[in-house]
Protein backbone atom coordinates (compact mmCIF):
# COMPACT_ATOMS: atom_id res chain seq x y z
CA UNK A 1 0.00 0.00 0.00
CA UNK A 2 1.55 3.52 -0.95
CA UNK A 3 2.28 5.84 1.77
CA UNK A 4 -0.57 8.07 0.04
CA UNK A 5 -3.47 5.34 0.65
CA UNK A 6 -1.97 4.78 4.18
CA UNK A 7 -2.87 8.63 4.70
CA UNK A 8 -6.36 7.92 3.01
CA UNK A 9 -7.26 5.17 5.24
CA UNK A 10 -6.32 6.41 8.31
CA UNK A 11 -8.31 9.78 7.76
CA UNK A 12 -11.31 7.87 6.88
CA UNK A 13 -10.77 5.73 9.73
CA UNK A 14 -10.29 8.93 12.06
CA UNK A 15 -13.22 10.55 10.14
CA UNK A 16 -15.56 7.35 10.85
CA UNK A 17 -14.40 6.07 14.38
CA UNK A 18 -13.10 9.11 15.57
CA UNK A 19 -10.88 8.04 19.04
CA UNK A 20 -12.02 4.41 18.22
CA UNK A 21 -10.24 3.82 14.90
CA UNK A 22 -6.50 2.89 16.43
CA UNK A 23 -8.43 0.21 17.89
CA UNK A 24 -10.33 -0.38 14.83
CA UNK A 25 -7.21 -0.37 12.44
CA UNK A 26 -5.45 -3.02 15.26
CA UNK A 27 -8.86 -4.99 14.75
CA UNK A 28 -8.29 -5.15 11.35
CA UNK A 29 -4.68 -6.03 11.72
CA UNK A 30 -5.07 -8.76 14.16
CA UNK A 31 -8.31 -10.15 11.52
CA UNK A 32 -6.01 -9.57 8.53
CA UNK A 33 -5.96 -12.93 6.05
CA UNK A 34 -2.48 -12.34 5.12
CA UNK A 35 0.68 -11.04 6.39
CA UNK A 36 0.75 -8.56 3.76
CA UNK A 37 -3.07 -7.11 4.95
CA UNK A 38 -1.65 -7.05 8.50
CA UNK A 39 1.27 -5.06 8.08
CA UNK A 40 -1.16 -2.22 5.88
CA UNK A 41 -3.38 -2.09 8.79
CA UNK A 42 -0.01 -1.35 10.94
CA UNK A 43 1.12 1.44 8.98
CA UNK A 44 -2.51 2.53 8.87
CA UNK A 45 -2.36 2.41 12.97
CA UNK A 46 0.70 4.15 12.72
CA UNK A 47 -0.91 7.04 10.46
CA UNK A 48 -3.33 7.66 12.79
CA UNK A 49 -1.21 7.94 15.32
CA UNK A 50 0.59 10.57 13.72
CA UNK A 51 -2.49 12.44 12.65
CA UNK A 52 -3.84 12.07 16.08
CA UNK A 53 -0.54 14.11 17.50
CA UNK A 54 -0.94 16.58 14.56
CA UNK A 55 -4.69 17.27 15.42
CA UNK A 56 -3.83 17.31 19.28
CA UNK A 57 -6.10 14.52 19.89
CA UNK A 58 -3.79 12.74 22.36
CA UNK A 59 -6.11 11.07 24.71
CA UNK A 60 -8.80 9.68 22.30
Amino acid sequence: MSHINVVDYAERLLDAHGAKAEAEAARRATEATDEQESKNWHEVREAIRRLRAERGHFNG
